[in-house]
């Protein structure tokens, strides 16, 4: 099936150029290009329109959960009759294994796997490998071990209806793919058996697949609807995919093993005898629960044995499960890179001790993401686009092509930009905020650090204003109430960090004041003033003042990048009779209060965990991944504090 894109709206402003360049180039075998698109000037829109006249199977990688769900529903309004799947990390709560030296601490590995990621993510690599008209929404949970896709795609079987096949077969099938038999409560990854009805949910689906057989033969083959039971559909044919990624064929496990056990001997010489047992004794049992059931907890770290390769090289992770030729988005590309670049060495870091210290076979070295150079393997072999308003230096050296698209189809414009000595700055600041209050806009106010973040709120509290601030100490849901309560008007003044510089969409600032913007440093780069000033361009009265007693080479880049950004927008409404006007978005309902966690008596910790628990599972369920962490984040706190009160 081809994409094919719905949508009311035809491309306007720079989009018609940026999408037929951008086209043009991956057509000419341009492998990096880069779409430096303004704020609000319509980015996925125009990433959905490449997508169409390519072609291709289609990769977009985002820098945290939350953009990825916000492509993920965006692309699946566009491409509704296709296969938009979300891939983002499954788990609830994480708590890697590791290894404190220094106190001789070991911290088990604790996990919450969501069921509901879970099944996307099976979901996603099921699609990919049976599909061409499939987009993929990616978190950095991309480059990391996820399973050899040969195996997935060879273990998987078909099931026709006329086939020869005794219930007992189909049962071995399905249990040497990772399923598991369930009479009582079906759920994804299992199945159940009753007279000659075998009800499978495989782990990427929701509904139940019927099996219906006649001594022998498949007699039918349905669709059940999960809550009803009712028929949704019938099939000729159906392929079932494993219920894990991790799958080993069976002719594969006793070589591994094999060689486990002599990776192990060698291993334990190196050891002092302490280490040597606990090594001894972990790698042990796991052989042992392989051997029995196929499976071990942990037994990633033992991948490079079943796939059967060479002790450091890389595992293989969700592009693998591409063909050779499909297409990458890499959205918010200034964020992606470093943190893509960053994510090995994190990796091998908290392993090191685990295999030093005997908890480990130095084999979970190769249970890893990808390296930097690997990844740019993958991007290099295949069409890639950089997506940022302010691309980094990489993008901007790798790439063939850079397609600006400054024009915003809404034709707002980026704006006005003043800058104002230090001397007096507080009273000057007091009469802006007077100002844009009496528009009926809000104000944002960005400093470099939290402490002046909470004077400055207390000075402007002191003189009448409603503000908050907002730095890294508070947690996300509240975060995300606060800038909720600003948008609803609740108060008129947020003071903050550089949690100001991106990812706000807040159409009713009318003002933002940057505090020391002549300082040094990231916080005051020119990327980050660009991201700044981007805040504010969304309503028609938006303005800028830096307040500063030098004009730095990073506010000259700034200042001169918008006021050219302007002019652009500018010729454009007048040559078309575009007359600007503020977006208007609604704003959400109060997010949930979470209980205060800091007076719970011990004795009831493990009662609220529970309800937490809870909680977090349903928001993630519903994929509102800001409520979902903020409940795991109270969750590992009230765990921090059970623990101590153990020690």
């Amino acid at each position: 099936m081809k994409f094919e894109l719905v949508s009311e709206f035809s491309p306007k402003g720079s989009q018609p150029e940026a999408i037929r360049k951008l086209v043009d180039g991956i057509k000419k075998g341009k492998n990096f290009q880069t779409l430096l698109g303004v704020t609000g000037s319509g980015k996925t829109y125009t990433m959905a329109n490449v997508i169409e006249k390519i072609q291709k199977p289609t990769l977009v990688i985002a820098h945290n959960k939350t953009l990825a769900l916000q492509l993920y529903n965006e692309f699946k309004e566009f491409f509704p009759k296709n296969r938009v799947e979300f891939f983002v990390s499954y788990y609830d709560y994480y708590q890697p294994e590791s290894y404190i030296p220094s106190r001789d601490l070991y911290i088990e590995k604790d996990i919450q796997i969501n069921p509901k990621l879970d099944q996307m993510r099976l979901s996603a690599t099921s699609s990919v490998i049976s599909r061409e008209d499939v987009i993929i929404i990616a978190s950095v949970s991309c480059i990391y071990s996820v399973g050899n896709p040969q195996y997935y795609k060879e273990l998987g079987f078909e099931i026709k209806k006329g086939q020869e096949i005794s219930r007992r077969d189909l049962m071995k099938k399905l249990i040497a793919i990772q399923y598991e038999r369930n009479d009582t409560e079906l759920m994804p990854g299992r199945f159940r058996v009753k007279g000659d009805t075998v009800d499978i949910v495989p782990g990427y689906y929701n509904n139940i697949i019927r099996i219906e057989m006649f001594g022998s033969e498949i007699d039918r083959i349905s669709e059940l609807d999960k809550v009803t039971g009712n028929v949704v559909d019938k099939f000729d044919y159906i392929h079932i995919y494993p219920a894990r990624h991790f799958v080993i064929p069976e002719d594969k496990i006793q070589k591994a093993i094999e060689n486990i056990k002599k990776d192990l001997e060698k291993r334990l010489v190196e050891l002092d005898p302490m280490e040597a047992h606990r090594l001894r004794q972990r790698t042990n049992y796991d052989i042992e629960m392989i051997e029995h059931i196929g499976y071990c907890k942990g037994i990633e770290n033992y991948s490079v044995y079943f796939e059967d390769r060479k002790h450091g090289t890389k595992a293989y992770s969700l592009l693998d499960y591409f063909d050779d030729d499909f297409l990458i988005f890499i959205d918010e590309s200034h964020q992606m890179i470093p943190q893509l670049h960053g994510m090995y060495k994190g990796d091998f870091s908290r392993k090191k001790n685990l295999v030093q210290y005997g908890f480990r076979l130095p084999s979970a070295f190769d249970n890893r993401p990808l390296k930097f150079h690997e990844f740019e393997d993958y991007i290099e072999a295949n069409s890639t686009v950089f997506v940022s308003a302010t691309p980094g230096d990489y993008e901007i050296q790798k790439s063939n092509q850079i397609v600006e698209q400054i024009i915003r189809p809404t034709g707002l414009i980026d704006p006005e930009i003043t800058i104002r000595p230090t001397l007096g700055q507080i009273d000057d600041l007091r009469d802006e905020i007077n100002i844009t209050i009496k528009k009926g806009n809000r104000v944002l106010i960005t400093t470099l650090t939290k402490r002046l973040a909470e004077e400055l709120t207390e000075y402007l509290a002191v003189q009448g204003f409603s503000s908050r601030y907002l730095h890294s100490e508070i947690d996300t849901l509240e975060r995300t109430e606060i800038i909720r309560q600003l948008r609803a008007g609740e108060y008129d003044v947020l003071v903050g960090i550089n949690l100001l510089r991106e990812g706000l969409d807040i159409p009713e600032v009318g003002f933002i004041a940057i505090l020391d913007a002549d300082k040094k440093g990231f916080l005051r780069d020119t990327r980050s003033l660009i991201q700044i000033i981007g805040r504010a361009a969304r309503n028609v009265d938006s303005k800028i003042i830096m307040y500063a007693d030098e004009n730095t080479d990073s506010m000259q880049k700034a200042i001169a990048e918008t006021k050219r950004r302007r002019e652009i927008q500018i010729k454009y409404n007048e040559l078309n009779g575009i007359i600007p006007k503020t977006i208007i978005k609604p704003v959400k309902h109060k997010t949930e209060d979470i209980k205060d966690i800091k007076h719970i008596p011990k004795a009831v910790i493990p009662d609220y965990i529970e309800e937490f628990s809870e909680k977090m599972r349903e928001y993630a369920d519903g994929l509102d991944f800001e409520k979902a962490i903020a409940f795991r984040d109270k969750i590992r706190k009230l765990k921090k504090r059970l623990k101590e009160s153990k020690t």
